[in-house]
Order: structure tokens, then C-alpha cells, then sequence
């Protein structure tokens, strides 16, 4: 059996594992099975068992089960603070029922996370997962700084890109390694490639909130309306003559629709140009790192998830 083929039955066997003992209670059930009837793409613990595959443990779909649990309650908490409608097209959970429930229901499943790391065991894996959580939620304050912040630094978007999106990556993938007993330079290679391919997903997310796909199963100019500055408005804003300027600026503090005419300007001041160029380096670095790891298939593998987060429409 290939890799790939290897991977995929093994996330059936982590959704199975999410979805065991849940509470009986009727609120907290109705709540969690709404959240989880949706698999979505998993690519974090798809990250998780790549690192893995090269010696099997017993933990290894517990592990990984681990990162989806931490990833699915960094979600639910964003929609809360953002006051999200939708989730992977879908209701969030703060709009059908109310913003405590899902603040609760990540609290939740935080603990269910933890809850296996402590079954798991191994202090390495167990420091790693907690400071990364800790890092998580800095980036999730940090981001609150970049609210209608039009002097904000590109240092510091990278940062939060980093925070909120590239440690989970970095970690799902470090994790797999240590729970595989693998050696320290494969350890770093995998996880450094895993940082700068979750980098990279956060920028494409960042490009993809300024598209009009219908594909992308969330509300397109989000960011914006919500007075996020992120690369492409960045960028733009970097560019703009006094005049634009002004636009751009009532545009992160107007709630009115954002028009087709809007998204031309950033395109014509750079934006998206600009925040295309900067996925493309991160790709480039993403490849670097992906080359230094010897075992072949976990190498293209990690190639792959990384052509797919350039190239990807939602």
C-alpha cells in the first residue's frame, strides 16, 4: 500500500476516534456532532501521519486525532471573536446557537485534546503541543492589534501568519516525527517545512478572502469588513497616493458592501499581485525544505501538500 493510500484510511480511523466517546449529555452531543459532521480536509493531521509513517506506533492515530481536536478549537474560538456566520459553508456554531456555547464547546474539545496527550504520554510530545497552543492564541491577540491598524508592519503580519496558522503545521508535523522515534535532522527538516507550508496557507486564505470564487464555501471579503489588514490590503495601502489612502481607510471602517470597484483598486495599487508574490516565495522555501528530507515518499508527499496549498481554490 502507497503513502497516500496509507494516510487516508488512517484519517478515516481519526475521524472514528474524534467521533468516540462523546458526552451523553444532549447539549454538549448536539454540539459536537454538528461540529464534526463535517470531515473537512484535515490537513494538519494528514501532516501529522506523514511525519509518522516511517516507523508506525500505537499512538499515532490517537496523536493525530490530538491535532484535528486542537486545530477544530482554534476554529470554533475564531468565529466567536470574529462573529463568523459560516464554517466550511456551513452555520457556525456561535450563529445557531450562541457565542458562550461556542467558547464552551472549544473549551471542550481543548480538553478532550488534552485529555489524549496525557494517554499518550510522552512529555516531548506533551511540551511541544502546549507551548505551541500558548503560541496560538499570542497570534490570536496579536491579530486583534492588526484591527483597523493601518501602520501595522509586514514583520508583524508575518508574525501572526506564523502564530495563528504555520505553529500548528509546524508542530502536527514535529510531533508525528517525535511520537516515530525519528532522528533530530529529519525532526527539523519536516517541521521546518511544515511552518513554511502552514505560512503559506495562511497568505493563500489571506488572497483567497479578496476572490468572488463561489467555491470557497465562506464569506469573501470578510477580512475586510471585519477591519482586518491582511497582506493584499497591506500591500495596497503601501502603495496608495494620499487620495487612495482615504478610500482604503473608509473601506476597513464602512460595513457597507464591499464593491467590484473596491477590489479593483487593490489589484491596481499591487495587492493581490504583491501578496501573490509573497505565497510563492514561502512556496519556494516550503520546496527547499521538503527536498532535505531523505525518505522519498514522505519528501513528495510533503511537495505535494505544498503545490496544493499554492494552487488551491478554497
Amino acid at each position: 500500500m502507497n503513502i497516500n493510500k496509507k494516510i487516508s484510511n488512517d484519517l478515516k480511523l481519526v475521524e472514528k476516534l474524534i467521533k468516540k466517546d462523546i458526552s451523553k449529555e444532549k447539549t454538549i452531543s448536539g454540539l459536537y456532532k454538528y461540529i464534526f459532521k463535517s470531515n473537512g480536509k484535515k490537513i494538519r493531521a494528514r501532516l501529522n501521519l506523514i511525519a509518522s509513517s516511517k516507523n508506525l506506533n500505537k499512538n499515532r492515530i490517537k496523536l493525530a486525532s490530538v491535532i484535528e481536536l486542537l486545530h477544530t478549537a482554534t476554529l470554533i474560538h475564531d468565529d466567536v471573536v470574529d462573529d463568523s456566520a459560516v464554517r466550511r459553508g456551513t452555520k457556525s456554531v456561535n450563529k445557531l446557537w450562541t457565542n458562550s456555547h461556542g467558547v464552551l464547546i472549544g473549551d471542550y474539545i481543548y480538553s478532550k485534546a488534552f485529555m489524549y496527550m496525557v494517554d499518550i504520554g510522552n512529555k516531548k510530545i506533551l511540551e511541544e503541543l502546549a507551548i505551541a497552543t500558548n503560541d496560538i492564541s499570542q497570534g490570536e491577540l496579536i491579530q486583534l492589534d492588526a484591527i483597523r491598524n493601518l501602520n501595522i508592519t509586514l514583520q508583524k503580519l508575518k508574525k501572526i501568519s506564523y502564530y495563528k496558522t504555520g505553529r500548528l503545521f509546524e508542530a502536527a508535523a514535529k510531533t508525528g516525527a517525535i511520537n516515530s522515534n525519528e532522528n533530530q535532522a529529519f525532526i527539523f527538516n519536516i517541521s521546518e517545512c511544515a511552518k513554511y507550508l502552514g505560512i503559506l496557507f495562511q497568505i493563500k486564505d489571506d488572497l483567497l478572502d479578496y476572490s468572488d470564487n463561489k467555491k470557497i464555501g465562506k464569506p469573501v471579503f470578510q477580512d475586510i469588513k471585519e477591519g482586518k489588514v491582511t497582506y493584499p490590503f497591506f500591500y495596497a495601502y503601501q502603495k496608495a497616493n494620499g487620495k487612495e489612502k482615504k478610500i482604503l481607510k473608509e473601506l476597513l471602517y464602512s460595513s457597507k458592501k464591499i464593491r467590484r470597484k473596491d477590489l479593483e483598486l487593490i489589484e491596481s495599487l499591487s495587492g493581490i499581485k504583491k501578496t501573490e508574490q509573497l505565497a510563492n516565495h514561502y512556496h519556494k522555501k516550503t520546496i527547499e525544505c521538503a527536498k532535505k528530507i531523505k525518505n522519498l515518499d514522505i519528501r513528495e508527499e510533503m511537495i505535494e501538500l505544498s503545490n496544493n496549498a499554492l494552487n488551491r481554490e478554497k
